[in-house]
Formats: C-alpha cells, sequence, structure tokens
C-alpha cells in the first residue's frame, strides 16, 4: 500500500513509525512532516487544511490509503473531501469531528446521551459569562468553545483567574475559538485518558494512557499541551473501563448515528475519574500527543491493519493485540513553552539515542538546518521507551532524555509519578 499521513507533529513520526513496521506499507508519504519523520518516510510540501490539494497530490502519488492526524484537517472536512475523491480514509467527518471542534455540541451530545459529564452554561457574551462565573465562584474551568490546539482550557482556582481567562477569550487571545466559551464545574478526582476505534458501527476499545498537563515538576505551572505520558494508565481498571463504555462512548456513538453523523475514527476520551465512576472532561476525534507516542511503541506495526480495518467498517473482525508491558514518553520542550520560547536551538546527541521496539525518540517540533536538528516549536521531542515494568521504561526513557544535548530545553522530572 502506498500511505500518505496528513501532519507534523509527534503524534504522526509515531504513527509514521508503527506503520512503516507492517509489511503492507510499500511506500510512506508524511505532510508536512518534520525531521525526524524524514529519516523513515517522504516528507511532502502540502497545505494539509486544503481538501483539493490533498486529493489532487493523493490522485497523483497513487495513493491507496490516508491517516490524518490532527484535529484541525478533521474539524475542517477534509476527510469529506477525500472520500468524495474515492480514497480510503482513517478519520471523522467534519460532520463528526464536531465533538472536538466544538465544546458546546459536545454537551449537547452528552445531554442526549445522559452521559456523565461536568454541569456547563455556553455564552457568546462576554458580561453574561463574567456574571456567571461571579454566581458560581471557583475553582471553575473556561475553555473556548472551538479549537485552540489544546491551549484552550483555563483551570481557574480563583475568580480572579476566570474572570482574566474570559476576559482574553473575547478578547482575541485564542482567536475565533475563543469567540464563544464553556463554563463547567471543576471536577476532582483522577484523570485519565482512553482510547477507542469506532467504525460507525461497532466500536474497538484500544488502550488507556495517562497525560500530564502541566508545565512542571509536581504538577504545577500552566497548562500545556502534555509534558508526557505513560500507558496503560492503573486507575483505568477493567470495571472503570466498562463504565466509560457502556455509560459514555456507547451512548455519544449512538446518539452521532442517530443524528446522521456516525463516527468513524478514534475516539479519544478525556475522563476524570472519582471514587469509581468516569465522567468525561472532553472528546478529542484524533490520538492524543504525547499518549500516541507510548501508545504506538506497545502496538507497533498491527496499527496499520487497526486503522484500515476502522477505515473500511470491518472492525467487529479485528483485535488489538497488547503486549503485557508498559511505555512512557518525555516531551522535551523548549524553555519558556507554553509561554514565548526560541526556535532554531540546536539539539545534540540525538545520533548516540537507540533506536527500536524498546526506545525511540519521536521528533514533534523540529527541523534540519546545515546538518543539524534544531527546535522548531515549542514541544520538540517525545522520549520513548518500553519495559517489562513502568519503573523499567521510566528507568530507560529518563537514561534516554539524560544523553540528549540541548541547553534550549527543558523536561519534567516526575511522569508517571502517580502511577509510580
Amino acid at each position: 500500500m502506498n500511505i500518505l499521513i496528513l501532519g507534523g507533529g509527534g503524534r504522526e513520526h509515531a504513527l509514521a513509525w508503527a506503520i512503516k513496521q507492517n509489511p503492507k506499507c510499500d511506500r510512506l508519504i508524511v505532510a508536512p512532516g518534520n525531521a525526524g519523520i524524514a529519516a523513515i518516510a517522504d516528507c511532502a510540501d502540502l497545505d494539509i487544511l486544503d481538501g483539493d490539494a490533498v486529493a489532487t497530490f493523493a490522485e497523483e502519488n497513487a495513493i491507496d490509503f490516508v491517516v490524518v492526524g490532527p484535529e484541525a484537517p478533521l474539524a475542517a472536512g477534509v476527510a469529506d473531501r477525500l472520500r468524495d475523491a474515492g480514497l480510503l480514509v482513517f478519520g471523522p467527518s467534519g460532520a463528526a469531528a464536531q465533538l472536538e471542534a466544538s465544546k458546546s455540541f459536545t454537551k449537547s451530545i452528552c445531554d442526549a446521551a445522559g452521559a456523565p459529564t461536568a454541569a456547563y452554561a455556553h455564552f457568546t457574551d462576554a458580561d453574561a459569562a463574567r456574571a456567571y462565573i461571579t454566581a458560581q465562584g471557583a475553582p471553575i474551568v473556561v475553555k473556548a468553545d472551538g479549537l485552540a490546539a489544546g491551549k484552550g482550557v483555563i483551570v481557574a482556582m480563583t475568580e480572579a483567574e476566570a474572570l482574566a481567562a474570559i476576559d482574553d477569550m473575547f478578547d482575541g487571545s485564542f482567536g475565533s475559538a475563543g469567540a464563544e466559551v464553556v463554563i463547567e464545574e471543576f471536577m476532582d478526582g483522577e484523570e485519565a485518558s482512553f482510547f477507542v476505534l469506532c467504525d460507525g458501527d461497532t466500536i474497538l476499545p484500544l488502550g488507556t494512557a495517562q497525560d500530564h498537563k502541566r508545565a512542571y515538576d509536581g504538577d504545577t505551572g500552566p497548562n500545556t499541551g502534555g509534558m508526557g505520558a505513560y500507558t496503560p494508565a492503573p486507575v483505568m481498571s477493567d470495571e472503570i473501563t466498562q463504565k466509560a463504555l457502556d455509560e459514555i462512548v456507547r451512548p455519544t456513538m449512538a446518539e452521532m448515528a442517530k443524528r446522521g453523523t456516525p463516527f468513524q475514527g478514534v475516539l479519544f476520551c478525556g475522563l476524570m475519574i472519582q471514587n469509581g465512576q468516569p465522567r468525561l472532561v472532553e472528546y478529542n476525534v484524533r490520538f492524543g500527543d504525547p499518549e500516541c507516542q507510548c501508545l504506538m511503541m506497545r502496538l507497533g506495526g498491527q496499527v496499520l491493519d487497526l486503522l484500515q480495518a476502522c477505515a473500511e467498517k470491518r472492525l467487529a473482525d479485528i483485535q488489538a493485540n497488547w503486549a503485557d508491558d508498559h511505555a512512557i514518553t518525555i516531551v522535551m520542550a523548549a524553555k519558556g513553552y507554553p509561554g514565548a520560547y526560541a526556535k532554531g536551538t540546536v539539539i545534540g546527541g540525538l545520533d548516540s539515542q537507540p533506536q527500536d521496539s524498546f526506545h525511540m525518540v519521536f521528533h514533534a517540533g523540529t527541523a534540519a538546518k546545515d546538518g543539524q536538528i534544531t527546535a522548531n516549536g515549542g514541544r520538540v521531542l517525545g522520549v520513548t521507551a518500553r519495559g517489562a515494568t513502568l519503573a523499567e521504561a521510566h528507568e530507560k526513557a529518563y537514561a534516554m532524555a539524560q544523553g540528549i544535548d540541548w541547553d534550549g530545553g527543558f523536561y519534567r522530572s516526575d511522569i508517571a509519578w502517580r502511577a509510580l
């Protein structure tokens, strides 16, 4: 098969690395890719938000299967355009992608499906939003309704923080994503990520992970797109996983189908677990980043078979075969992230890192310049390792991170602390 992956982050590097291991993969192209991806696949300079351009490129390159990595092209309806062109695509329709693209849409789905989630209110007016916060008090959660690249959620521990978030959103700090806001109750508990594949009919549980959103050790500092993850998540017991399937995922998928927008792709369920009861924090319609990196490390080449079965609506005939082990990803980010940070700093020591089915450095925001790898984003590398135990994976991953020479970067030293 000739396969095209859309995207250029750590998630797409991990997908490319896993798909490349499957003997069915003949040629692999990633658009736009990054410096790490370029070592294992062809990279193409392509506007992945332009469905017509992607369809033309796919036709010209005899592409058999397209895997859409990030949320933005999905929300823009790129998967629809590719399906209209007769291509096999992994990723939901633009209508189904509203589960991530609109917080208020997701809340309405949860209301209709009876799926347990946080109490909320939806606002298009800043004064009304401020009045609601004053009435409710803090802690409280303020979310940009639209896509904000993982940065549109403010967990405000004080009323002043919440009011400042409203000002930022309605003043345009999050672009059009903040033109509407959803304000939610603050949910206590332990957060976990639960991934399922859905082909419009069949739901296949794929795996669990736990992300680390705060920038610094001890879960302190500002929220980020994710500073590390590990899989599986111990908090997701068999009983809680089954509850999440029966009370949240299945009712949501049934409601989507009922509305004429069946979901086909990967559903990433962000859950809050308290006293054995899962509640939905949010849905994403693509693999998480950095969760994808440690999931792919454990799944390997079978990922292509799973994604293809999902796209061909035959998930009922396939299952995921997990190794009984653990994986961890440590994100190395540019100093200053998630605020202002410098680009172009040189990263050394990458050539000395092992690259096999137990050790990988996935590139997220990198570029190649004059024979050197340089930082080209906020989250730059995903140092990933597998082990028979989480402690073994942890030890391997941190040994790798310590071997990377990058003065312009930083990373948390306590990834997986809850489980360890």
